[in-house]
């Protein structure tokens, strides 16, 4: 299993704040089935700010720790930057990093609005030769209220990420509730843990798997398993769900 969003790089933001940390995060993961995880630090989010040549510092280290310590994950280079009104100066400027060096730029919002923007600087993203891809959008106040916002991203390019937490009802029910209903009207295209820590703010990932199984069956379960594989091989991703594909064919609209 790949996690394509976590904060296991010890120290530099409100994940894993001792190598000690990161190591158990490490030993967590591959006891969840997880054998490659991107790290992806916070940039830009008002309290951290973490650019491209530290994280590719700080991940090599991470890696030699791990083969050192015989556990088998291996970790690659992500970052989880803040969407602000600069953010195309520090990506052209080689301050924000891909994941895992591909056309892949997560992009962040703040929990409680969509900056005004947004829509616009995602489509500066892509025009740049980049995939922007949402983080938890789910778990954002204006999206939760006024889903339309999101709708408009991802029909204009956008990808989503959502949290394994999320679908396993750890953040309440509404959330879980609001998750699924993205995941029924495909506006969403990857699960990922956003993992800090082994206790508060853990992996996640097999429960929130066996309940996208559950729910909404083998073939979406499928696609959100594969997707992070052609993610950090810098392929194109699955973007809407083989029923939905079908249903366009069938429709003469694809």
């Amino acid at each position: 299993m790949i996690d394509i969003h976590s904060h296991i790089l010890p120290g530099i933001d409100d994940g894993a704040q001792t190598i000690t940390d990161s190591l158990a995060m490490a030993q967590a993961a591959v006891e969840h089935g997880i054998r490659t995880i991107v790290a992806t630090p916070h940039h830009q989010n008002g309290r951290f700010n973490n650019e491209k040549a530290e994280i590719i510092s700080y991940v090599k280290v991470l890696n030699t720790e791990l083969q050192d310590h015989h556990i088998p994950l291996t970790v690659l280079v992500g970052q989880e930057s803040r969407m602000n009104e600069y953010m195309m100066e520090e990506l052209q400027s080689g301050k924000i990093a891909t994941i895992n060096g591909t056309k892949y730029v997560y992009v962040e919002f703040a929990s409680s609005h969509v900056p005004l923007y947004a829509k616009q600087i995602l489509f500066d993203i892509q025009v740049a030769g980049y995939t922007p891809v949402i983080v938890h959008p789910e778990r954002n106040q204006q999206i939760f209220e006024q889903p339309s916002i999101l709708y408009d991203f991802v029909q204009i390019g956008a990808l989503t990420q959502m949290t394994a937490a999320s679908i396993a009802g750890k953040f309440g029910k509404a959330i879980k509730r609001f998750s699924h209903q993205l995941i029924d009207a495909n506006l969403t295209h990857f699960l990922a843990s956003d993992a800090h820590n082994i206790t508060s703010r853990g992996f996640v990932m097999q429960e929130a798997f066996q309940e996208l199984r559950k729910i909404h069956g083998d073939e979406v379960y499928y696609m959100f398993m594969e997707n992070p594989q052609l993610m950090i091989d810098n392929k194109n991703v699955i973007r809407e769900q083989p029923e939905m594909l079908r249903k366009k064919k069938f429709l003469g609209l694809f």
